[in-house]
């Protein structure tokens, strides 16, 4: 059921002294885009007669069926704590309408919409997802542009003054609270200059217009503070990478379908077939969970980061990990993503991969509870232990191949993705980098 009514947020605009509304949108790249109104312009806007360049926007249309219409979600209106000089701002998440009034097809929040349609369809009421995630906070140079040198020396836990990004951590927490995230969490985390603010679950459409709000007020926080954020999952060589480890459950009829106390692990049969289905799609859905060329210099042995495709409830170098939580909250951490991806599509494909699993019965293998990073090439043979994709084109290969993704992102995203990504790795390769000279420009 709908929290607003077009009258409802004209109200509370007008009562909070709301001067500009931004309606807000994402390419299939999960990059926000943005157009803003007045409060005048509000009504014009809330009846979906906003129009813009779709071909304007990666991975929308060709510029001659150009013309798109933005759908305010009515219930997705937010109250920013910072405002314009003669008022206060606002935010609406878009849907995205063709001329013609119908939905677009290539709308990556349509597709994690359908997504959930399918999970209603079998029974589910919702999909509860908390991200978990890092970023880091580097100094800028004289002319604001952003630098790698970070802003402290400190490692995972400590404080200040070690810690000298935690006032920026708490303002930033400070805002996010305003604007009605629960913050369960902030701290430090193992890199100099690296951070991790975690906030309460929510259904994954509400976490996914989160995520990209949550990054939108880090960076504006960290800018305030004369730092810049970023979301790179590996930004310096040697150190941790920041991933946005996903927390996963269904609900069905109030309680958590994942629970099962007669269980060692707490776990019920749909929650191990969800793990099977995670696990069997790993690699096809690797390109939207981690969707950039420097995603895969994280997905190293390592700094914790996952490499190879087990889970296991006792260690974390698996890629699905069972957080020691009983009862209710029991669920599942996926932990390969990285808060480069678009939330929208990354959520869509994670939770139909793992509803295969349920409808297929896709039994998981045996948990591993060793360190995978120790063990040799024949011992992880041995065990039928496979690896994640090693670099983003071979990441688009698999996903290629995968009827699955097609089938949830729709051809028309699938199609756009694949040409995308093939182009920048493409782009990637034709760069001389430093580590090649160093390497070799004497030797040879």
């Amino acid at each position: 059921m709908a929290k607003y009514k077009k009258e409802d947020i004209i109200t509370l605009a007008t009562e909070n002294g709301v001067k500009y509304i931004c309606l807000q949108f994402s390419d299939i790249f999960g990059i926000l885009k943005n157009v803003v109104v007045t409060i005048d312009h509000l009504e014009k806007a809330l009846e979906n007669a906003c129009a813009f360049d779709g071909s304007s926007i990666d991975g929308f249309v060709r510029i001659e069926e150009s013309d798109m219409y933005l759908s305010p979600d009515l219930d997705t209106f937010l109250i920013f704590p910072w405002g314009a000089h003669n008022g206060k701002v606002a935010r609406l998440i878009c849907n995205i309408l063709t001329p013609d009034g119908n939905l677009f097809e290539g709308d990556s929040r349509l597709v994690l919409k359908k997504a959930l349609e399918k999970m209603h369809e079998m029974g589910f009421d919702s999909f509860n997802v908390g991200p978990e995630c890092e970023f880091f906070l580097f100094h800028v140079d004289e002319k604001g542009e952003p630098t790698t040198i970070t802003q402290d020396n400190a490692g995972y836990f400590d404080l200040g003054p070690v810690d000298l990004g935690e006032n920026a951590r708490r303002d930033m927490s400070a805002v996010l609270e305003d604007m009605g995230f629960e913050i369960e969490a902030s701290h430090h985390e193992n890199a100099p200059g690296q951070h991790e603010i975690d906030f309460k679950y929510r259904d994954a459409l509400e976490v996914a217009d989160c995520i990209l709000t949550f990054k939108q007020v880090v960076k504006t926080v960290a800018q305030r503070n004369g730092l810049y954020a970023t979301f790179i999952p590996k930004p310096i060589s040697g150190v941790s990478g920041s991933g946005m480890h996903t927390n996963l459950s269904l609900e069905r009829n109030g309680k958590n379908a994942f629970y099962d106390s007669g269980n060692p692990l707490h776990l019920s049969q749909e929650a191990y077939w969800f793990i099977g289905g995670l696990m069997k799609y790993a690699r096809s859905i690797s390109a939207i969970t981690n969707p950039i060329v420097n995603s895969y210099k994280r997905l190293i042995p390592g700094h914790e980061a996952p490499v190879h495709i087990a889970w296991s409830a006792k260690n974390r170098s698996p890629l699905i990990r069972i957080p020691a939580v009983k009862g209710d909250g029991v669920r599942i951490e996926f932990r390969s993503p990285d808060s480069t991806c678009n939330p929208y599509l990354a959520l869509a494909v994670i939770l139909t991969a793992g509803l295969e699993g349920i409808k297929n019965k896709i039994a998981p293998p045996a948990p591993v509870d060793k360190n995978i990073y120790m063990l040799t090439e024949d011992q992880r043979d041995e065990l039928g232990i496979l690896r994640l994709p090693e670099t983003l084109i071979e990441a688009v290969c698999c996903m290629k191949k995968s009827d699955m993704v097609k089938q949830v992102l729709g051809e028309h995203i699938f199609e756009k993705y694949i040409e995308a990504k093939t182009s920048e790795w493409n782009e990637y390769r034709k760069i001389i980098t430093t580590w090649e000279l160093d390497q070799y420009l004497l030797r040879y």
